[in-house]
């Protein structure tokens, strides 16, 4: 009984929600814990799981060395979960709801500056794979694009002349975004290339970016490529998520519309595009400090 409702809820999950395949493996992990724990405990079925249960569970996984973050994920599985089995009737009231999650230091995104930027992107691809990875590190920049945002794009997505692109991302939600130049014709190059590849290797697909066998690039070949990239320009340790910060926070300092960023961004919720503000205000707040008279370390006090 315990395990059937688990099945019902991730098919739940797939079909209406159409939740993602590593999101479904995680919700499957975090409840079969919790399974294994209530069967354990000599309960048959879900409405018999109360708020003290609940707690009991989760002290132990915390106390099995379970960090913040994942005490908070196994959390929102399990309230997720019970929210669904009261919609179906299976129970009247979520032992999940007065349990509070474990607060969390709030860690900044990483962001690079401008000119790092620069020192990344402006080079002379060698080849077709660097002529490629040259297109895949534009857009990301340019556009503030997931990664898996970026591997999923198909040729209809992208309109050169418009310079806009048409992106799928979580909740498989659609969203518009724009394109700068320098991506719009890094990504031009790259499809000299890429009519060459696709008639070699006899394949057919629509994915704007092809790994050497003619076929979609997956994520993981996106992140070691721009690994080697970064590591060929001198600047090792940038991965494809922060090149969407950076994108973000280099237009918000620029433009200081934070709604726009939200859009482009796909954020559902304009508080997740708000920690850009404090990346910004981190920028402000060093300018204050070296410009400003009294904030000057030795400024001497008016009398």
């Amino acid at each position: 009984m315990l395990h059937t409702e688990i099945q019902n809820f991730l098919s739940y999950l797939e079909s209406v929600k159409q939740y993602s395949a590593h999101t479904l493996i995680s919700y499957k992990r975090d409840l079969q814990k919790l399974s294994e724990n209530i069967a354990n405990q000599g309960m048959e079925n879900w409405s018999a799981v109360k708020e003290h249960d609940l707690r009991t569970f989760v002290n132990s996984e915390r106390r099995r060395g379970l960090s913040p973050r994942s005490i908070q994920r196994l959390l929102s599985s399990c309230r997720s979960f019970f929210e669904y089995l009261m919609i179906e009737g299976q129970i009247k009231l979520s032992p999940a709801q007065s349990i509070s999650s474990p607060k969390l230091a709030q860690l900044l995104p990483k962001a690079m500056d401008a000119d790092l930027v620069q020192r990344l992107l402006d080079f002379k691809p060698q080849g077709a794979l660097e002529v490629r990875d040259k297109a895949l590190a534009e857009l990301l920049y340019s556009s503030g694009l997931r990664l898996s945002e970026i591997c999923k794009l198909d040729l209809q997505d992208l309109d050169i002349k418009e310079r806009t692109c048409r992106v799928t991302g979580k909740g498989n939600k659609t969203r518009i975004v724009p394109v700068g130049k320098k991506a719009i014709q890094a990504i031009r190059d790259w499809f000299i290339y890429r009519s060459e590849l696709i008639e070699s290797k006899e394949t057919s697909t629509d994915a704007i970016f092809l790994n050497n066998k003619g076929l979609r690039i997956s994520s993981r070949s996106v992140q070691l490529r721009l690994e080697k990239l970064c590591l060929q320009r001198g600047i090792p340790g940038i991965n494809p998520h922060m090149l969407r910060h950076s994108f973000a926070s280099h237009v918000l300092e620029s433009s200081g519309d934070l709604r726009a960023v939200q859009e482009m961004l796909g954020h559902s919720d304009i508080g997740t595009t708000q920690i850009y503000t404090k990346l910004d205000f981190q920028h402000l707040s060093k300018v204050y400090d070296k410009a400003h008279p009294r904030a000057k370390k030795g400024a001497k006090n008016d009398n």
